[in-house]
């Protein structure tokens, strides 16, 4: 690829990323030098465990995860992603946040609905992410930190469970962050267009580059 195409590819998964203000601070301290997919190998396997270990207790190791995730995946955050298989580590990164909201929430006494609605929110904001990126449509910076994160939000509900209040957590979250990804979306896709941006076959777009 050139620097043009790889340029694109970091940016994109960057994006996919969804990585808050902590997380790009420790990858601007570690200068893009760090690769990204050892980290976050190691820090499913790590969040696997602790979850297994039991999180239904407020003082359950489990609920220190984020930490964990944040140290081993953060300094990567400004990696250009151009290893043959880096296009993984976002996935891993949604599976990582995925799961501990739904494993930490049930665990810990949140209904379903909030579960499952918090979940869903994130869900549509990173498959918007997605489909903007084909068309070129950058979702703006400022998105990626009133989100919060991943990692804020990991956070959040950790410190939630240590003090009790999961369930209201869940629900502030899924409410703020419902809001903000939706309204944030409606008003970019009503701005520019449906058809206003460039549509990529990402596929083809890889091959053509390899």
């Amino acid at each position: 690829m050139d620097d043009q195409q790889v340029a694109y590819h970091t940016r994109r998964l960057q994006a996919y990323r969804d990585d808050g203000p902590i997380c790009v601070a420790l990858g601007r301290l570690a200068r893009g030098q760090l690769p990204p997919l050892p980290g976050v190998l190691v820090a499913a396997v790590t969040v696997t465990v602790l979850l297994m270990s039991g999180v239904g207790e407020q003082s359950s190791p489990a609920l220190f995860a984020p930490v964990v995730v944040l140290l081993l995946t953060g300094p990567a955050a400004t990696h250009r992603h151009d290893g043959r298989i880096d296009w993984v580590v976002p996935p891993f990164i949604r599976a990582i946040e995925y799961g501990y909201l739904a494993v930490l929430g049930f665990a810990h006494g949140v209904s379903a609905p909030l579960v499952y609605g918090l979940i869903a929110v994130l869900a549509y904001h990173h498959y918007d992410t997605v489909y903007r990126t084909r068309q070129r449509l950058w979702p703006r910076e400022w998105v990626f930190r009133a989100g919060l994160g991943w990692e804020g939000r990991m956070l959040l509900v950790a410190f939630a469970a240590l003090v009790g209040a999961l369930p209201f957590a869940y629900a502030v979250l899924a409410v703020y962050l419902g809001v903000l990804f939706g309204v944030e979306s409606v008003t970019t896709w009503t701005r520019t267009g449906r058809g206003s941006g460039v549509m990529v076959d990402l596929e083809a777009e890889e091959e053509a580059g390899s």
